[in-house]
């Protein structure tokens, strides 16, 4: 009988020059308020699915997608160097 074994080892295996550089958590660390305020977008999407939607309820999804396109609109004027991260910057 042959045995069927997962090569689940070699896959998640540590690879000490896979971790993320010091450009690519800068790029990070740039988006992260467009991050949050995603998150916050889907929290408020999601607090309102199981009713229906208030005039509350309205005033906050505007308000979490007004900051979700303020942190895109910021993030797209900031200043960056090229050169940190391939391809972002450019």
């Amino acid at each position: 009988m042959d045995h069927i074994v997962t090569v689940q080892e070699a896959v998640t295996a540590f690879a000490p020059w896979r971790e993320p550089t010091a450009g690519e958590l800068a790029a990070i660390e740039a988006e992260m308020p467009v991050i949050t305020a995603e998150v916050d977008l889907l929290d408020v999407q999601i607090m309102t699915l199981d009713r229906p939607a208030s005039e509350l309820d309205t005033f906050r999804v505007r308000r979490a997608l007004r900051r979700v396109l303020n942190a895109r609109r910021d993030l797209a004027n900031a200043p960056t160097t090229t050169g940190d991260v391939p391809g972002v910057g450019a």
